[in-house]
């Protein structure tokens, strides 16, 4: 008989939220993979729980590495709980590897579901969350940040991002560019922390405000309003115009940022290109 794989969500901020379930798991495992050891230790102490088993670190340095290890201790019978820093694992977090190797072998996988930044973040943000999709952390570079949110420019459901506190100024700027200044968004921080905090508005505002804050502190969830719907003939030249200087700033040539924003938008490309030029000239 294989072992279990158990994918545990730990507490985002208060311990208090811990479902009742982890304190059982972590007493009963086998193998107990935590991205932090000593943060897992801090952790059981607090749920007042002695883990008997073996616990190993398991995060992204040494994720590929120790997979193998693990899967060994499935196939041969063994209960492995795996738990990352904050949240459900495989979310941003380590996880992936492993489950797919332990599915690979046939092992069963279940989890002991908790709290989730994805989802406090949504149901605090105000903006609709009968559809939403999850983007994680965004590229570090300039030229790739703006690619990316270029590529859910469109997107109609609610977006859900998770950002650092030392690149969320230029991150908010970026979206205020590409998705524009009046889009709806919330920047939530700190979530279930003694400073928790929702701040809400359009990017624009939220970009002047994280800048002349000094930054965002602590642990971020920014949620933006999707897409409009927009027909043709209500995307004015100054639209045109900004779509493609996000695309030029993201390093395409003019030519292609024009034929591109004109597919996107359904118009002739003439008119994109038009629209270019008199803005150049007016500035």
């Amino acid at each position: 008989m294989t072992g279990t794989l158990v994918l545990a969500g730990t507490p985002i901020g208060d311990v208090q939220d811990a479902p009742p379930r982890l304190a059982a798991e972590l007493a009963e495992a086998d193998v107990i993979a935590a991205e932090d050891t000593r943060r897992l230790r801090r952790l059981a102490q607090a749920l007042g729980v002695t883990p008997r088993g073996r616990v190993v670190s398991y995060f992204e340095g040494n994720e590929s590495a120790r997979t193998p290890e693990l899967v060994e201790e499935l196939v041969g019978g063994a209960r492995v709980l795996l738990v990352t820093d904050a949240g459900m694992p495989s979310v941003s977090d380590p996880g992936y590897r492993l489950v797919a190797a332990a599915v690979e072998k046939d092992v069963r996988v279940t989890a002991v579901p908790g709290p989730s930044a994805v989802l406090t973040a949504l149901a605090l943000s105000g903006l609709p969350v009968d559809r939403f999709c999850f983007e994680g952390f965004l590229p570090r570079k300039t030229g790739e940040r703006l690619s990316r949110l270029r590529e859910v420019e469109g997107e109609r459901r609610t977006l859900v991002f998770f950002e650092s506190t030392h690149r969320i100024v230029e991150t908010l700027a970026a979206m205020a560019s590409v998705f524009g200044a009046d889009r709806r968004a919330a920047v939530c921080r700190e979530l279930t922390k003694t400073y928790e905090e929702v701040r809400r508005g359009g990017l624009g505002e939220l970009a002047a405000w994280a800048d002349e804050s000094g930054g965002v502190r602590g642990e971020i969830t920014v949620v933006v309003e999707g897409a409009p719907e927009k027909g043709p003939e209500e995307i004015g030249a100054e639209e045109l115009v900004r779509r493609v200087r996000v695309r030029e700033e993201a390093g395409e040539r003019r030519k292609e940022a024009i034929a591109a924003v004109a597919a996107e938008a359904g118009l002739p490309k003439r008119e994109v290109f038009d629209a270019v030029v008199a803005a150049k000239h007016s500035g």
